[in-house]
């Protein structure tokens, strides 16, 4: 029976982290240690690298992901509860506000520009160039 292994990080967020044999490891081609050295250290890489990670994982992971899981609930009650109604009343009173300066500027800042802009639409201006 052939087993198969289940992809943990289907959306690829630690691709940055493989790190195989080949990856850390290469030899060029005038300079290569003996074959059997090169395989024992490939095993010897992989076989440390599985079982600190599967150490670690299982001393720190129950720990760490209760710990992730808290601090994710923590932001998600923080943003429910406090940051989204504290932004919709501040777009709420922005489109108040803007109602206000709309306003503001429709009764006195319009009126006092047509002003100057008629004032200042019979003002001609013409050259007359000497050339001397």
């Amino acid at each position: 029976m052939a087993s198969t292994k289940q992809d943990r990080d289907p959306n690829g967020i630690n691709v940055h982290i493989q790190a195989d044999f080949k990856d850390v490891f290469a030899e060029s081609d005038g300079t290569q240690s003996v074959d059997c050295v090169w395989d024992t250290s490939q095993q010897c890489f992989s076989c440390s690298k599985n079982c600190c990670y599967n150490f670690l994982a299982v001393l720190c992971g129950l720990c760490l992901a209760f710990f992730w899981g808290f601090q994710f609930a923590c932001v998600a009650f923080e943003h429910v509860w406090c940051l989204t109604p504290a932004i919709k009343i501040f777009v709420i009173n922005c489109s108040a506000m803007q109602k206000c300066v709309g306003n503001l500027v429709g009764c006195v800042l319009a009126p006092l520009c047509e002003t100057c802009g008629l004032m200042f639409s019979n003002i001609t201006i013409q050259h007359t160039g000497n050339k001397g």
